[in-house]
């Protein structure tokens, strides 16, 4: 391809409050586009949705970073990622990836997560309850991540005391913006968590429980199924992807009701629409943009373009989720949309493993909030609701106001 890379702005305000214009004119280009994404790093934009599908699911795009031409994507990484960190399933391929799924599949299944739903209910209840008198929130800080954090600790067995400080630290591990953030907090971070994570293995090997990490030590210490690393780099995983794609679901959910007041009446009028309507929050601006990250491990041709050995290759389910050949209209949020198959979870055997947890806490989240929160509306102007600047996209604050006591 001869054209110039095109900068994806994340410094610009405007974008990053509503990237989808440039995500169009993107797509309408063509199927792959060069880009520069953050850190000025490039990568190839798979823009449409079909080829979006079949790129998440060949064998010849590899998850491992290290599979990356560029090394500044190496060099821009953690220390402690570098070091340890590396063996996730996030960034693993088979075999080592059909191991490391395997061994946490069983918590994640319909079957198991449909359990938790009465304890989901009662920590979504205990948050509203505590700001319902008041009138006003908001719902990110006091309601859309300390709900996740709450089921994910859970999951794992964390300690009550101790989630603050995971959720801190995990923060300034993603931290992201125009420029890279400032390495040294962000490897402060990483040290922290990965000390942290050490820590909580050797309590749960002193005294085991029902959760899941203590399962996970099971496999590690009697049968031998994953190595020491391993283990950690999966406890960070589930800590950390556990818990912000699904606030972003949460947070980014009540934003787009309450900028489309005609859905979110047809919603509050007729909650057995909840299911479909999560699905079309996550098509229609979900909580990973542009997309998700492949290396090329051989030359490759993608929608007749050919991409090189090494090169990053961006799966932009945002950009393809809004592609008018698989979706019509597909700029109009519509929580009735039938054959809503977006690609915010992925495809293949990277497919989010953690999808019918997110499912069902953003149900029961949204569907909660809207019925204890009577009158909900933005307290702020629209254009005033801060958003994350890049790869994870979800309002960082959304100060609201309702009738109170609901």
């Amino acid at each position: 391809m001869s054209e110039q890379p095109v900068l994806l702005p994340y410094g610009d305000p405007a974008f990053v409050a509503d990237p989808f214009p440039l995500y169009r004119q993107l797509r309408e280009d063509g199927p792959v586009r060069r880009v520069v994404i953050a850190g000025a790093l490039e990568a190839w934009l798979v823009t449409r949705y079909e080829d979006g599908l079949a790129a998440l699911s060949d064998s010849r795009l590899s998850s491992d970073v290290r599979d990356a031409a560029d090394i500044r994507l190496l060099q821009q990484l953690p220390d402690t990622e570098r070091e340890s960190m590396l063996g996730n399933m996030l960034r693993s391929d088979p075999p080592d990836h059909t191991r490391l799924r395997r061994l946490v599949s069983k918590a994640f299944t319909a079957r198991r997560v449909a359990q938790m739903r009465p304890r989901i209910q009662a920590v979504t209840d205990r948050l509203l309850d505590a700001v319902v008198a008041d009138g006003r929130a908001d719902l990110i800080e006091d309601f859309a991540l300390p709900l996740p954090v709450t089921v994910i600790s859970e999951l794992l067995g964390v300690p009550v005391d101790e989630r603050h400080e995971f959720q801190h630290w995990t923060d300034r591990m993603i931290m992201r913006g125009a420029e890279p953030p400032d390495p040294a907090v962000v490897n402060e971070a990483w040290r922290h968590m990965r000390g942290y994570a050490g820590e909580l293995i050797g309590a749960k090997r002193a005294e085991p429980g029902e959760d899941l990490l203590s399962a996970l030590i099971t496999a590690r210490d009697e049968e031998a199924r994953l190595s020491e690393d391993e283990l950690v780099a999966m406890v960070f995983l589930l800590l950390a992807a556990g818990y912000i794609t699904t606030v972003n679901l949460i947070g980014g959910g009540i934003a787009m009701l309450l900028a489309h007041p005609d859905q979110l009446d047809r919603l509050r009028s007729d909650p057995g629409l909840l299911p479909g309507a999560i699905e079309e929050f996550l098509r229609f601006d979900g909580p990973v943009s542009p997309g998700i990250a492949r290396f090329a491990r051989e030359d490759v041709e993608i929608a007749g373009v050919r991409v090189p050995r090494g090169a990053t290759v961006l799966i932009g389910s945002a950009v393809a989720d809004r592609d008018p050949e698989r979706f019509p209209d597909p700029d109009r949020l519509d929580i009735t949309r039938p054959d809503n198959a977006h690609l915010a979870f992925g495809h293949g055997i990277h497919y989010c493993l953690g999808a019918p947890l997110a499912r069902l806490e953003g149900q029961i989240a949204i569907g909660t909030a809207l019925r204890r929160l009577p009158g909900l509306a933005l307290a702020v102007p629209p254009a005033e609701i801060p958003w994350r600047p890049g790869g994870l996209r979800g309002p960082l604050t959304l100060p609201v106001t309702f009738t109170p006591g609901g």
